[in-house]
């Protein structure tokens, strides 16, 4: 490996992203334009990829095409959904196709079509620290440049005013069915690398899937779709009490508007917490036409006379699990509002467990001094998705799609995604350089209508040392 690059004077970077998916990618095309921003975006792998084990034929997209990387903030931008269908000499069939959402396979194309044209990226750069340089008012970002086998083969650093984290979600095993995970033998995947095994599932001779949410109704719909009738052979269970429809009404969905996302942040830290365990089912349930499609597939396996082979059970949980041989694996289930318990024995499992935000703390640990913590020891982050972090840190780190403590149910939903890189990017620039709305939503959140005048990046700094000593003295409730 080559040996470290350290320039003593390098020209510092107005801004540096961390993490290369869909949100920081929005931000780097709403960059792009800014020519007088001097921006990069590193990812360790080699190519943009979105959710790859679950681009199953025929998966859509919850939100509409308009949710873009940029079109609600710029449809002129030429890094729309459209532009892209442009490009490839597919805009009339997709105008004759009549779809407002679209294939997740489709949404995958576009954001790779995107990250391949723009020259602010660079894949196969691995972050390894971040720390701030008080000498130089900067930030120092480590990193490692690794070859196309994935080994390191140079170390580099770069300075920067600002940084972006956008580093994504990691999938989530409960604790109770990790010992299935760790011991190889019986195929026990989560749904990240469902279509990596595939093959392999099926050709066991019982399948469990546990989690009811889209993930687990689409890959019990595609395993089902694939086993022959009368011999389906399939079990579907998981922790919520029915399989539950995720909330599509209009009105509904205005929680996932810019007016919600500030009316949320402004609540206390307890509030806070209680909306997000409570709804849930904003964002994971399962939508009506997998739910619809599901039950078609049911009914249509019942014509000949007789019932599928399948077991659907909601309100259930696993509360033990392990291999009882080299080809079998037991559950220990219990049943919440019965408070029964039984065993399941089964060949394969998936665990449509769903995602977690990643951690922050191996990335930030050189900044861990300087950040400041809720109750729970989590980062407070502001209304423009910065860290609160310390007035002798001049800088600002913001953070993408790590906020749902303290933005809402709104923060990983893509239709979100161009309107917070917005808001970033007009921070940063200390300008407008994206106008945005003053409202977005007919409901209005809250018995006041306030319209808070947000500081500039300028201002925030100016105003630091106040709004710590408020925080301070109101910690319990923040």
């Amino acid at each position: 490996m080559n040996t470290p690059a350290h320039p003593a004077h390098e020209t510092p970077r107005d801004l540096v992203g961390i993490g290369i998916g869909p949100f920081n990618l929005s931000l780097a095309a709403l960059a792009d334009p800014l020519t007088d921003l001097d921006t990069v975006f590193y990812d360790q792998r080699p190519a943009f990829h979105w959710h790859p084990g679950l681009l199953l034929d025929g998966a859509r997209v919850q939100v509409p095409f308009l949710a873009d990387l940029v079109t609600l903030v710029d449809p002129a931008s030429p890094w729309t959904f459209l532009n892209h269908l442009r490009a490839r000499e597919r805009l009339f069939p997709f105008y004759f196709a009549e779809r407002f959402h679209i294939q997740r396979a489709e949404y995958d194309a576009y954001c790779r079509w995107v990250a391949e044209n723009l020259t602010t990226l660079r894949f196969h750069h691995q972050v390894d620290a971040v720390r701030w340089n008080p000498g130089r008012d900067l930030f120092e970002v480590d990193y490692t440049r690794l070859d196309a086998d994935g080994e390191a083969d140079a170390l580099g650093r770069t300075y920067t005013k600002n940084v972006v984290l956008g580093i994504g979600t990691e999938p989530h095993v409960p604790d109770p069915l990790k010992p299935l995970v760790d011991t190889p033998g019986v195929p026990v995947v989560h749904a990240a690398d469902y279509l990596r095994h595939r093959d392999t599932l099926l050709t066991a001779g019982h399948i469990t899937v546990i989690g009811t949410g889209q993930s687990g109704a689409e890959i019990f719909l595609d395993l089902l779709r694939h086993r022959p009738a009368g011999h389906e052979r399939l079990h579907w269970l998981g922790r919520t009490e029915a399989f539950a429809p995720m909330e599509y009404s209009k009105l509904g969905l205005e929680h996932f508007t810019p007016d919600y996302t500030r009316y949320f942040h402004a609540l206390s830290e307890s509030v806070r917490d209680r909306l997000v365990a409570t709804q849930w089912q904003l964002h994971k349930g399962i939508d009506a036409d997998t739910a619809a499609a599901i039950h078609d597939e049911l009914y249509r396996r019942t014509l000949d006379g007789g019932w599928p082979d399948t077991v659907l059970t909601p309100g259930v949980h696993v509360r033990t699990a392990g291999r009882i041989s080299t080809n079998r694996i037991e559950l220990h289930l219990e049943h919440a509002q019965q408070k029964a318990r039984s065993r399941l024995t089964t060949d394969a499992v998936v665990l449509a467990t769903g995602y977690r935000e990643r951690p922050l703390g191996r990335v930030l640990a050189g900044l861990d001094p300087y950040m400041r913590r809720d109750s729970h020891e989590r980062p407070r982050v502001d209304e423009r998705f910065r860290l609160l972090l310390d007035p002798s840190v001049t800088g600002h780190v913001y953070v993408q799609n790590a906020e749902t403590h303290t933005h809402g149910v709104g923060t990983p939903d893509l239709g979100l995604a161009a309107w917070r890189s917005a808001t970033i990017l007009n921070d940063v620039t200390g300008r407008k350089p994206y106008p945005l709305p003053s409202r977005t939503a007919f409901t209005t959140f809250g018995l006041e209508r306030a319209q808070p005048q947000i500081p500039s990046a300028r201002d925030h700094r100016a105003l630091t040392p106040l709004v710590e000593g408020i925080r301070g003295r109101s910690s319990k409730t923040a």
